[in-house]
């Protein structure tokens, strides 16, 4: 499998399960400022990661698709209907009401003013639904589930926006806890030096 990223992007956390299961794949990065592959090959029509290029030439986008592909069949998908339709739930939650409503405008530079206005607050009420969920709880699920994965990846930007998860205890000590699942911390360090370098 090739797996295509951004340094930091959401594309870490099909990194964070593929690590979590012991699997590999190769890790392509894209350029920042071209959207494109080393070889000049377009990867994503819109630029966009992650994008999985499977070993039998088939090709998957969109993150929740890709962390349900290479996590099928394993612990890190729930197998009865319910737990699923609850995987579901948050795997569409993180992805809209966090990711796209929230941190995309705030991390965008081209952003107009009021868009990130506007994603600021809205992101309290979305962050206090997490809140009340986590408080009682060490997972968004039963056990650590791709959902996870792709919820501390996103809780990670918080520290490059004015979001205070500081507001949150109980979502600022889960992210605390899935950085230091062992998987987790090994990609978040390989992630953050891809990332310093891409910039330097």
């Amino acid at each position: 499998m090739k797996l295509y990223t951004s340094p930091l992007a959401c594309s870490m956390a099909t990194r964070i399960v593929l690590a979590e299961l012991g699997r590999t794949a190769d890790i392509i990065q894209i350029d920042a400022k071209t959207r494109r592959a080393p070889d000049g090959s377009i990867v994503h029509p819109m630029g966009m990661v992650p994008v999985l290029h499977t070993d039998d030439g088939r090709v998957l986008t969109e993150n929740a698709a890709i962390l349900q592909f290479v996590a099928h069949e394993t612990p890190l998908v729930p197998s009865t209907i319910w737990e699923r339709a609850q995987l579901q739930q948050w795997l569409s939650f993180i992805g809209t009401e966090l990711h796209k409503a929230v941190f995309v405008p705030l991390l965008d530079p081209d952003a107009p003013e009021g868009a990130r206005a506007y994603a600021l607050e809205h992101a309290g009420p979305r962050l206090a639904v997490l809140e009340q969920h986590l408080a009682t709880r060490e997972y968004l699920l039963a056990e650590f589930s791709i959902a996870d994965a792709y919820l501390a990846t996103v809780l990670n930007w918080a520290q490059a926006t004015p979001v205070r998860l500081a507001d949150f205890p109980a979502v600022a000590a889960y992210l605390g806890r899935i950085q230091q699942r062992e998987a987790v911390a090994r990609c978040l360090a390989l992630e953050t030096q891809a990332y310093l370098a891409q910039r330097a």
